[in-house]
């Protein structure tokens, strides 16, 4: 499992099995031909996705040549869109052919406004995703060394035995997902 898988798995681990049959039910499975964009920097956007297959760019800039990061399988996109509404700062399209699993936003409120508990659930696993992303960006960005400050933080692969083993769990809820999905 990659750590970059890690922080989609966050969102999915903590679902039950009936979230799960919701989401089957209710998200749309669309597909990018290479080059096609999914997302487009400034453009409202009105879904989750869920990468299924394939590989997606992030790109910025005028003519969409500084990449900020590449998506795989199993990644979650627009869900900082999704959390505070509004446009999103990059682009993201297809390296490939690629799947991804769309919730519509419309959808996906109603089932949070109507279940707090499916509310609970995803919204803790949508902060240990980007609390995921976050830590990860401190470190690329080079202030991880907190020898100064005497805190121990663990490196990115000293997860803890209860962290792995919800990887562990939440990696087979999204190959569940995929096969139920057909």
């Amino acid at each position: 499992m990659t750590q970059k898988t890690e922080k989609a798995l966050f969102l999915l681990g903590g679902l039950s099995d009936d979230d799960l049959r919701w989401i089957i039910n209710k998200a749309k499975i669309e597909k990018l031909p290479p080059g096609e964009r999914l997302i487009y920097e400034g453009r409202p956007i009105n879904a989750l996705y869920f990468v299924l297959n394939g590989l997606l760019t992030v790109v910025i800039g005028a003519n969409e040549d500084r990449e900020l990061a590449k998506i795989t399988k199993g990644e979650v996109v627009g869900e900082i869109s999704f959390i505070d509404s509004r446009p999103p700062l990059a682009t993201v399209k297809a390296l490939e052919a690629t799947q991804v699993l769309a919730i519509s936003r419309f959808e996906l409120n109603n089932k949070i406004h109507s279940d707090s508990k499916f509310a609970a659930r995803f919204y803790q696993g949508l902060s240990l995703c980007l609390a995921s992303r976050m830590r990860g960006t401190i470190r690329r960005l080079g202030y991880d060394d907190f020898s100064e400050y005497e805190i121990d933080e663990p490196e990115p692969e000293e997860l803890s035995e209860h962290t792995k083993e919800f990887l562990v769990l939440a990696q087979a809820k999204f190959n569940w997902l995929v096969q139920n999905l057909s």
